[in-house]
């Protein structure tokens, strides 16, 4: 008797855990995709770039803080840029190595989240991102093209963290030098970006969405110190949570090939999070 009362018991157990799990995967069914209900790094936004491709090796590795009412993420970013040809073409890789997010129940139930909490460590997506330089006449403008590709390598879906799900888009940036010094190292350069954004969703009619996207911004530069500001964005077709907008500012300190960068990002419309970032970039 005892042994058929343990043995219900551990079949009771196992058909909730399995009801349990066909839960979360109906909740994922319903999950949006679209940058409002998902985490901080699931739909990156395209950054506001230089208008030049560098000739410098870079690795950097930086902490990022995002915050709002719903949601408390931490993060660790990390990212290499390659030249291929010296001040024509590069390649660059980065990924968040880790992350670490609390949300709140009424978040967890927006999203169709099926805990506030990860139970597991986890990793988000790699991007590769191609530049090449199209034009680069400092009396005149400088144009780069770029190419980029977010793999579905991010972990979490169930979390409405990263989409599993690859995205690419394509871009053109355009800028000129404002001001020039070049024995102080100074000047104030200005910078545009437009492109076409795509990635693919979990809606059996619509298989992806399609954005335009762009971006507008500064960059000023004093012998070793430099400060970026941008405001930049998304447009997708659909309107569900998918124009997200975003004010970027970063401020780099250089010193014999090392670099200090702090970030803060003001995030606007479908972009729900306040983001602040400390890193380290060495230079080669």
């Amino acid at each position: 008797m005892k042994f058929r009362f343990q043995s219900l018991l551990f079949l009771f157990s196992v058909l909730s855990l399995t009801v349990q799990s066909q839960d979360w995967r109906d909740g994922m069914e319903n999950i949006i995709y679209a940058p409002r209900y998902f985490g901080p790094s699931g739909f990156p936004i395209p950054e506001l770039r230089k208008s030049t491709v560098t000739n410098r090796f870079e690795m950097e590795v930086r902490g990022e803080y995002h915050s709002y009412s719903g949601d408390k993420t931490k993060d660790l970013f990390a990212r290499i840029m390659i030249p291929i040809v010296k001040e024509k073409a590069a390649i660059e890789i980065s990924a968040v190595v880790f992350e670490d997010y609390k949300l709140t129940p009424e978040t967890k139930e927006e999203r169709f989240a099926a805990d506030t909490e990860s139970p597991i460590s986890y990793n988000g997506d790699v991007i590769v991102s191609t530049f090449f330089q199209l034009l680069k006449k400092p009396e005149l403008m400088d144009i780069m093209v770029s190419m980029n590709l977010k793999t579905a390598s991010g972990g979490r879906l169930v979390d409405a963290r990263f989409t599993d799900a690859a995205s690419y888009w394509f871009d053109l940036t355009v800028g000129r030098k404002l001001y020039n010094n070049e024995e102080e190292n100074a000047y104030i350069s200005m910078q545009g970006m437009a492109g076409f954004y795509c990635w693919m969703t979990n809606d059996r009619v619509h298989r992806q969405n399609d954005a335009f996207h762009y971006g507008i911004g500064f960059t000023a530069n004093y012998k070793n110190l430099s400060l970026q500001s941008d405001f930049s964005g998304f447009h997708g077709y659909k309107d569900n949570g998918d124009r997200p907008m975003i004010l970027r500012n970063n401020l780099t300190y250089e010193y014999k090939k090392n670099g200090l960068s702090f970030r803060y990002y003001h995030g606007m419309k479908d972009r729900l999070y306040e983001t602040y970032t400390l890193g380290y970039i060495r230079y080669l």
